[in-house]
């Protein structure tokens, strides 16, 4: 054995494949059992609380931010919370800019989701009012259901965002050693995660989760992303209320 004055600690080897990953795969497979899992229930029409909207708010809410606590009980030993959505507003400057790129994002996200829409023709009257129908579950119909709606809503963009491109974006890039299959495969998931709105409708969600997922990559934060979800899902669910 060597004196004390020249022993030297050696670090614990690092398993290959835990290399770059945020947790355990295992974690992962659980995270996507249920994401999968309560996305083809919605599929079969099963929601555990029926039509009661309020109900179905408070579930809704309450299940994403326990999903949001496992996924950062699964990354804590390896990174930060606010690491993972990409740090804190530094200044007011900060603000301004995400709030920029948040509103610039979801005119260029309208745009594409429009035209992507006209071509698997979901803007017809008959897709339209069947989208209507498939998702008179969820749509707000009196003002205290909009109020909890913008809280769901809210709920969404900073849940959601910190699943799926805060936490499986990343997770998929370490294990493909690859950024782009992180934000393809995640956006999949996330499109393959909404069974609810039927099979048309999942493939667009995809794309717009593809799009989240780039503009994340590039902004390197969750927090434009997050303003520009929770704004979608307010302003979708205060125009269905009115069309209702």
């Amino acid at each position: 054995m060597l004196p004390d004055s020249q022993t030297s600690y050696v670090a614990p080897a690092v398993p290959q494949q835990d290399r770059g990953l945020l947790a355990p795969l295992w974690h992962t497979g659980i995270v996507l059992f249920i994401l999968l899992g309560a996305s083809l229930g919605g599929a079969r029409g099963v929601h555990p609380l029926g039509v009661n909207k309020i109900p179905q708010y408070l579930w809704t809410m309450s299940w994403e931010w326990l999903l949001t606590a496992f996924v950062y009980l699964g990354v804590h030993k390896r990174m930060k919370l606010r690491e993972l959505i990409g740090g804190r507003w530094a200044n007011a400057e900060a603000v301004l800019i995400d709030l920029v790129v948040a509103s610039a994002f979801w005119l260029l996200a309208i745009a594409v989701l429009g035209a992507a829409a006209k071509l698997m023709h979901l803007d017809e009257a008959g897709r339209f009012d069947s989208m209507r129908r498939q998702l008179g579950f969820l749509i707000p119909g009196t003002t205290l259901e909009l109020l909890l709606w913008f809280s769901v809503s809210a709920t969404a963009g900073i849940c959601e965002e910190i699943i799926f491109r805060g936490y499986l974006q990343r997770q998929f890039a370490g294990i493909t050693r690859s950024m782009l299959a992180g934000v393809l495969i995640s956006a999949a998931i996330f499109g393959a995660a909404h069974g609810y709105e039927g099979g048309a409708r999942m493939i667009l969600i995809g794309i717009y989760g593809l799009m989240f997922g780039l503009l994340a990559w590039w902004r390197k934060s969750l927090r434009p992303g997050m303003i520009a979800h929770a704004w979608h899902d307010a302003f979708s669910g205060a125009v269905l209320h009115m069309l209702k």
